[in-house]
């Protein structure tokens, strides 16, 4: 009888401990998931909010556009003074891609087969018009050349060459408080002319830098 008491007791014990153990078990699990939940619902929560964020940047941005739309067209107003770097650039607005592009020939801003900037006055009126005007839009700076090969320079090609003056228009583009987040830089070489390639006009005109802006 004794022995069957003790047989009990110990069936009891075994019984609460596994009951314990099981607990613990449940209790690391809900923990887990728990903190899975929260992790889902704070993800979800900044996808809610950046989703709106891009909503407003899409409306402000529509708005810009229609805005420069009706000075060019009511107030016949150049690209160059509608979007505000006004008379003496070479500006380019595009409402159905929602790009405001301004263009500067290498001979202004680069000696030839060179990436150091050697004048840098009409960058420090684009780069205040960028912050006045078009703050948190993407820019986008982007190097041409015409299609006469590298000869007497230590860059590899042309692909080389407009990229790294691309980067030396950006670097001083931040230097001058342009968001390095919305920002970047691209060669494209003597792959999209402007003009032909056959006369020295030409060439001057493909040689440039293009400071591209997305309104939308």
């Amino acid at each position: 009888m004794q022995s069957a008491r003790k047989t009990t007791v110990l069936i009891l014990i075994a019984v609460v401990v596994m009951f314990l153990s099981g607990c613990t078990d449940w209790k690391k699990k809900y923990n887990a998931l728990n903190v899975e939940y929260q992790n889902l619902k704070g993800l979800l929560e900044r996808e809610r909010a950046e989703k709106g964020q891009l909503a407003g940047q899409v409306a402000q941005g529509q708005q810009t556009i229609e805005e420069l739309q009706r000075q060019i067209a009511e107030r016949n107003q150049s690209p160059a003074v509608a979007t505000g770097f006004g008379e003496g650039y070479d500006v380019a607005f595009d409402p159905t891609a929602g790009t405001v592009t301004v263009t500067l020939e290498n001979r202004i801003l680069f000696a030839a087969g060179k990436v150091d900037l050697r004048s840098t006055s009409e960058l420090n009126h684009i780069a205040e018009v960028l912050k006045q005007k078009y703050g948190g839009m993407q820019i986008e700076v982007v190097g041409h050349t015409d299609s006469d090969p590298i000869k007497k320079s230590k860059w590899a090609d042309n692909w080389e060459l407009s990229s790294q003056r691309a980067l030396a228009v950006l670097r001083y583009l931040v230097k001058k408080g342009i968001s390095e987040d919305s920002i970047r830089a691209s060669g494209r070489g003597a792959s999209q002319p402007v003009a032909s390639n056959t006369s020295s006009s030409g060439k001057s005109q493909n040689r440039r830098v293009e400071i591209v802006v997305y309104i939308r």
